[in-house]
Formats: structure tokens, C-alpha cells, sequence
């Protein structure tokens, strides 16, 4: 297919988005004349036109939407004719009962290729190589499975560390206390800058870290576009963070890293980058001691 037109329709957390990257970089490669357009959170879906992967990002949240997830849903005509302008389309929503998939078929002729919205967990197969798996179904076999952004790097600051002390969940979060006690470290045995970086859900724990090291040694990004924040990145010289969506986006734009792990399957879900390591603790991962991370860290920004 030279020219033609494709549409990916990818919904989930920024993580989930990340590891869809290398499927939408695929289809890129294979089909490069070809109009891409990809259905999702714009957030998270605006990562697929700064890989380069995406020609037009659209909004899975619109109301319009509505009628297709439904069975025998008033389907919106503008977003019917849209729909009905695909060659393919390959999906990776959650539609186990394919009321979806059949409203589509109402008003487009594409073919409809569908993912899996998760891994099976039954399965350690990592997540990148679980979205790129349909392809197949368009010739397309052994593609690169790294998430990469195609990035306009920042000038470079070879010692500053950005920090993540959040996740999407509490039980994938190092204690605050022990992130407060490496601050600490870091505040008085390097001469390193900090990147703190928060979003929604670590406000408050920002605000409580910050203090710990000096003002001019300080950046803080909470809230950031996702974009803006992929470019941050690129004038650090490594990450640390937890299991979230924020660490495969520091993996993506390419930096060296460190996730502290918990207990979700490493197989599945680490950052696919030859770049990181995890850290991890035999009893969970509030036994994770600061030292071994601040000595994980020192081995980084060396």
C-alpha cells in the first residue's frame, strides 16, 4: 500500500500508549505514503506525531463516539463517513462482546484487524512484541520492538537527574520516606541538579520533596505536556522512577535509567531498553534500602 489510509485506535494509560509505539512505528516503515491517524487519549496519543509515526491524532473521548459502543447504536454520521474513509484498521480497545468492531462495519469496508487491549499475564511475553503481534496479519514480522520519540534534544546538563517518585498505583511506590533520605544524599554528596518530576497523583509528594535539596539545584515539572516533558528529558543525564507510564516515556526519549520494581511481571512490562535497569528487593519493595539506590544512581551519572 503506497498511499491509502490507516487508523489505529489505541486507548490506556501513558505506559500502554508508550508500548504501542513500536506497532504504529511498524506500520510507518511498511507503509510510508500511507495517511496514519490514531483514535486516543490526545494527551498520551500526541507521543504517536512526535514519534513520527502519526499523521493526525483524534480525540476516543468525543461524544460523538458514543453511539459506536453501543449494540445497534445511533452511529454519528461525520464520524461514520471518517471511519468509512480507512483501508485498515487495527484495534486495540477493550470489546470482548465486538459491538464495537460490528458498528464499524456499519459504515466502513476497512479491514479490521483487533489487539489485544493487555497482555495475558499468563504469559511472559513482553507487552511490545503482545501489540506488534497483529500485524502479521499485514506481512509485517521481526519488527523493532524499542519504543524510541523522535526527539529535538535540549541542551544537554551531564549532571542533572530526573526523578519520578510516583506511579499510577501506591503498591508500585518506593516509601516517600526512603525518596526523602536519597534527596538528602543527593543534596549533600554530589553536585548533581534535580529534575523532580510529578503529575497529578504526586503533587502533594513533590511539594513535601523539594525542600531537600537546594533552590538552585532544583527543577521542578508537574502536569507537563507529555511532549515537553520527553524533551526535558533529553537534557538529563539519567532517570530514576518507579513501574508508570513516566519511566517507558524516560526509555523512550532515550535516557539512561533506573526503575525501582515491585511486583508486576518484569517480562511484560519493564522499559524495553537496553538502557535501563531495575532495581529490586527479595521482600518487597519497601525494603528497598536508599543506599543500593544511590549507589545504582552514582554508577549512572558516572
Amino acid at each position: 500500500m503506497s498511499r491509502g489510509r490507516i487508523l489505529v485506535i489505541r486507548g490506556g494509560a501513558i505506559g500502554d500508549f508508550i508500548l504501542t509505539l513500536p506497532a504504529l512505528a511498524a506500520l510507518r516503515k511498511q507503509f510510508p505514503q500511507t495517511h496514519l491517524a490514531v483514535l486516543g487519549y490526545p494527551r498520551v496519543a500526541t507521543l504517536a506525531e512526535l514519534a513520527g509515526s502519526a499523521n493526525e491524532v483524534r480525540s476516543i473521548e468525543a461524544r460523538a463516539l458514543a453511539g459506536f459502543f453501543a449494540r445497534r447504536g445511533e452511529l454519528d454520521a461525520a464520524l461514520g463517513a471518517w471511519f468509512g474513509g480507512f483501508n485498515i484498521i487495527v484495534s486495540y480497545l477493550y470489546d470482548p462482546d465486538g459491538i464495537f468492531q460490528e458498528n464499524v462495519a456499519r459504515v466502513s469496508q476497512a479491514q479490521f484487524i483487533s489487539g489485544p487491549h493487555r497482555p495475558d499475564e499468563a504469559q511472559d511475553v513482553h507487552a511490545t512484541e503482545v501489540f506488534l503481534k497483529p500485524l502479521e496479519r499485514l506481512a509485517i514480522f521481526g519488527a523493532e520492538a524499542e519504543p524510541r520519540l523522535t526527539l529535538h534534544s535540549q541542551p544537554s546538563t551531564l549532571n542533572t537527574l530526573a526523578l519520578h517518585p510516583g506511579s499510577g498505583g501506591a503498591s508500585k511506590n518506593w516509601p516517600e520516606a526512603r525518596w526523602l533520605e536519597l534527596l538528602r544524599r543527593i543534596a549533600s554528596e554530589t553536585n548533581w541538579r534535580v529534575l523532580l518530576v510529578g503529575g497529578e497523583a504526586e503533587g502533594e509528594r513533590v511539594q513535601r520533596l523539594a525542600p531537600q535539596m537546594p533552590v538552585e539545584r532544583l527543577l521542578i515539572a508537574c502536569n507537563e505536556p507529555l511532549p515537553e516533558l520527553a524533551r526535558k528529558f533529553t537534557a538529563c543525564a539519567a532517570f530514576v522512577g518507579h513501574d508508570s507510564g513516566i519511566t517507558h516515556l524516560a526509555a523512550a526519549s532515550g535516557l539512561r535509567g533506573l526503575a525501582l520494581w515491585g511486583g508486576t511481571k518484569p517480562e511484560i512490562w519493564r522499559p524495553r531498553s537496553e538502557r535501563f535497569e531495575l532495581l529490586r528487593a527479595e521482600y518487597g519493595l519497601e525494603q528497598l534500602e536508599p543506599d543500593a539506590v544511590f549507589a545504582a544512581v552514582s554508577r549512572l551519572m558516572s
